[in-house]
């Protein structure tokens, strides 16, 4: 169909860019994805008297996720998927606080947050134009201080703008017993933050190229979107031995085709025009956590709509408890 052959993805090519950006992102996921297990670790050892936690209720008749599936994972894009609005102007915003910039460069983030907002979609020319804004602010800094003040930008800016219906569908994977990854266009570093706040496995991200811990204001490849971003799935997947037929991926927007459909459980959530199209035509699962209504339920498991409402609550009350 001449309307959305633009939009299969199979015409939608990775370039070398694309894998180099993917397999490094790969690569810094599962670094951090150890560091965290490690630290998790030594948590537990300094606290042997501490009771284990009950084990939650059995499910009535789970379909999905498949509890004790080592061979299945789930992606999460975060724009708008996980968070309200876009990591990277959270993190610019957080950044001009701390005078990093002028007043005019935050006017070109509010700008560009303006279109994200009202357009819904990811027009790749202003989020170009918000990536280089991006990598010539931090040029020159540490990785430790963008770091350790990516901590506090999330506790100023993220943290309430998380989706709770969002965070109850990756907390039923985890509870599944698997791992959950986020996947965004966002620096490696930001997303790993937010993946750690939120109790997830780790964070694919653009990797921004550093030397001796500073950053140099240029990329490793290219930005984790699009076709980066299927191929930072299939690196990791190959990686971590999972069956990507038995995995899930969740996102807004039409520029994630290419990862959604590299996995046997896609899921259009709050998704622009073109993907709830797309993801009608072919019965992915919808789900739009935006307004008061529900999207419709193009094969939505039971079980995951009675988790989300739950699990929602609880993820709010959680978020709420950190705040405070």
């Amino acid at each position: 169909m001449a309307t959305l052959g633009w939009l299969h993805p199979r015409r939608r090519f990775a370039t070398a860019r694309s894998v180099l950006a993917g397999e490094a992102s790969a690569e810094a996921a599962r670094k951090t994805s150890q560091e965290l297990e490690a630290a998790a670790e030594r948590e537990d050892a300094l606290a042997p008297g501490t009771a284990a936690q009950a084990p939650p209720a059995e499910p009535v008749a789970p379909e999905f996720p498949v509890a004790g599936d080592e061979k299945a994972a789930a992606f999460f894009d975060l724009d708008n998927t996980v968070m309200q609005g876009a990591a990277l102007f959270h993190f610019g915003r957080g950044l001009y606080k701390r005078k990093f910039f002028q007043r005019r460069e935050l006017a070109r983030f509010a700008w560009q947050q303006t279109w994200f907002r009202l357009a819904g979609i990811e027009d790749p020319e202003h989020m170009q134009d918000a990536r280089d804004s991006a990598l010539s602010i931090v040029k020159g800094h540490r990785v430790a201080e963008l770091t350790s003040i990516g901590e506090e930008i999330y506790d100023e800016y993220m943290a309430e703008r998380i989706w709770p219906g969002t965070r109850a569908l990756a907390q039923a994977h985890l509870d599944a017993g698997q791992k959950v990854w986020l996947v965004t266009a966002a620096p490696v570093e930001t997303a790993t933050i937010i993946a750690r706040r939120l109790g997830l496995t780790g964070a694919l991200g653009t990797v921004a190229e550093s030397v001796h811990g500073v950053y140099t204001g240029k990329l490793v490849g290219e930005p984790l979107h699009g076709p980066a971003k299927a191929e930072a799935v299939r690196a990791l997947a190959a990686a971590e031995g999972l069956d990507l037929a038995r995995c899930a991926a969740y996102s807004d927007s039409h520029n994630d085709i290419p990862m959604l459909s590299l996995v046997g459980h896609p899921y259009a959530i709050n998704p622009d025009a073109k993907l709830r199209k797309y993801a009608r035509a072919r019965d992915w699962r919808l789900r739009d956590y935006r307004t008061g209504r529900k999207a419709a339920k193009v094969g939505i498991p039971a079980a995951a709509g009675v988790g989300a409402l739950a699990g929602g609550t609880a993820a709010a009350i959680a978020l709420h408890r950190r705040r405070g």
